[in-house]
C-alpha cells in the first residue's frame, strides 16, 4: 500500500500500518547484527538533545532501511534511542527492497542510498526528511569513494561514526523534526 488515490501521492499512513518498530527489525536483523545491536546499546542522547526534541511535537519517523546496511547500523539505533527517550516520538522501519516505489521518491544522487528517515506529522503527511548518512561524512565520502580501497573506505567511515558518537545524526535530525512550515512551504 504505497499510493493514496493519486498516483503520485504516497499513503504514509498506509506504509506507517505496514511499517515494523525498530525492536522488531533490530531483533531480525540477519546481517551486522552485532553492530546494529552494539551501537543502540552504548548510544547516549545528550540533555541538549532532549531538551531540543520536546519542543517537536508528536511525529512519526518512517525509515526506510536494510539490515546490511552500514550506515544504517551507525545511525538508526541513535535515532531509536532518541525516541526511546520521547513519549511523541515514534520509530518505524520499511526495507527499501520491498518498497522500491517509496524508495525511488528518495534517491540520493540517482542512487537508492538507505537511511532515509522520513518526519511525519500528525496527520500522516510528510514533514521533512533526512539521510542517508550525516551531511559532513556524506562530504567525505562523495570526495574519498573512489580514490581508496573499499576496506579503508569503510574503516574510515567507521572511525568517523565512532567519534561522532552519533552527535551528528542527532542535530541533523532534530533539526528536520523542528522545521517550521511557512505558507505550506519548509523555512
Amino acid at each position: 500500500m504505497t499510493v493514496g488515490s493519486d498516483p503520485g501521492v504516497l499513503d504514509f499512513r498506509g506504509l506507517w500500518e505496514e511499517a515494523i518498530p525498530y525492536e522488531r527489525f533490530a531483533a531480525e536483523a540477519a546481517d551486522l547484527r552485532a553492530l546494529w545491536h552494539g551501537v543502540y546499546r552504548t548510544a547516549r542522547i545528550p540533555d541538549w538533545a532532549i531538551e531540543r526534541a520536546r519542543t517537536a511535537g508528536s511525529r512519526r519517523l518512517l525509515c526506510i532501511t536494510e539490515d546490511w546496511c552500514w550506515d544504517a547500523a551507525n545511525t538508526v539505533p541513535i535515532v531509536a534511542r532518541l525516541c526511546d527517550a520521547m513519549d511523541d516520538l515514534e520509530l518505524r522501519t520499511i526495507r527499501r527492497d520491498e518498497y522500491p516505489a517509496v524508495m525511488d521518491r528518495y534517491l540520493t544522487d540517482g542512487s537508492r542510498s538507505i537511511p532515509i528517515v522520513i518526519v511525519l506529522d500528525g496527520a500522516f503527511a510528510e514533514f521533512g526528511r533526512w539521510g542517508p548518512r550525516p551531511h559532513e561524512l556524506q562530504q567525505w565520502a562523495a570526495t574519498h569513494r573512489e580514490g581508496l580501497e573499499k576496506s579503508e573506505f569503510y574503516a574510515q567511515m567507521r572511525r568517523w561514526y565512532v567519534k561522532d558518537k552519533g552527535e551528528s545524526t542527532l542535530r541533523e535530525v532534530l533539526d528536520v523534526l523542528l522545521e517550521r512550515r511557512k505558507g505550506g512551504e519548509r523555512a
